[in-house]
C-alpha cells in the first residue's frame, strides 16, 4: 500500500516528492478526523516560526478541503468523459453571458498554465463542444465560444454537479452555507489579490 504522507509532513515540508500529483475518488478517501487536522494545525503552529494559528488552520483546512472537492469533482465527472479543467473551461465558456472569453480568460478561470489550456480548449474542440472564432472588434484576438451542443453539456452537468453537491452538503444548513460560500469567495479573493468589492461579472 502507498504511503501517504501525514499532516505534519505536509505542512512542514517533508516527504512530499510524488505525493501531490495524485488524488483518490471520494469511495477511496479515509476521512481525516477533524480533532486530528486540529491537533496537526496545533503542531504546525508551534514548530513553524511565527505562524498565526488561524492562519495556520486556514492553510490546512483550504488544502485538505480543495484536495478532496478535485477529488469529488473528478468522480462526479467520471461519466461524462470531461476532467475537472474541461468542464471548468466549458462552464465559463458556457456562462460567460455578454463576456467574451479569451483563451487567457480561460487559463485564468480554471487555474492553468497557458499551455494547459491549450491542450484542454483542443480537446473541447476536437469534442465539437467549443469553437474558436475572430474577435469582430479586434482581428487580432480569438474569442472562445459553446457550440450548441457544448452550451446543453454544461447545463445539464451543472444542475447535476449542483443537485449532488446540494445533497452532500445535506448536513449544513441555510446560515452554514451562507457563511461557506463568504469565506469562499473571501479566500479567493485574496489569495489573487483581487477587490472584495470588483465589479460583478457579466452574465
Amino acid at each position: 500500500m502507498e504511503h501517504l504522507p501525514s499532516l505534519e509532513d505536509i505542512f512542514l515540508g517533508r516527504g512530499l516528492q510524488g505525493t501531490l500529483a495524485s488524488v483518490s475518488r471520494p469511495s477511496d478517501q479515509v476521512p481525516h478526523p477533524p480533532g486530528e487536522v486540529d491537533s496537526a494545525v496545533d503542531r504546525l503552529s508551534q514548530r513553524a516560526d511565527g505562524a498565526e494559528p488561524t492562519t495556520a488552520g486556514i492553510l490546512v483546512w483550504a488544502y485538505i478541503a480543495g484536495r478532496q472537492l478535485d477529488a469529488w469533482l473528478a468522480d462526479a465527472l467520471a461519466d461524462t468523459g470531461l476532467s475537472t479543467s474541461d468542464y471548468g473551461a466549458l462552464a465559463a465558456v458556457a456562462f460567460a453571458g455578454d463576456r467574451s472569453m479569451t483563451a487567457g480568460d480561460l487559463a485564468r478561470w480554471v487555474v492553468q498554465t497557458s499551455g494547459g489550456t491549450t491542450k484542454t480548449l483542443q480537446r473541447l474542440v476536437d469534442r465539437g463542444l467549443v469553437r474558436r472564432v475572430a474577435d469582430t472588434d479586434d482581428g487580432r484576438r480569438t474569442i472562445v465560444q459553446p457550440t450548441a451542443a457544448g452550451a446543453r453539456r454544461a447545463r445539464s452537468v451543472a444542475a447535476s454537479l449542483v443537485e449532488r453537491l446540494d445533497h452532500d452538503l445535506d448536513g449544513l444548513d441555510a446560515d452554514s452555507r451562507d457563511h461557506l460560500l463568504a469565506a469562499l469567495r473571501d479566500l479567493s479573493v485574496n489569495l489573487t489579490g483581487g477587490s472584495p468589492e470588483g465589479p460583478p461579472t457579466a452574465g
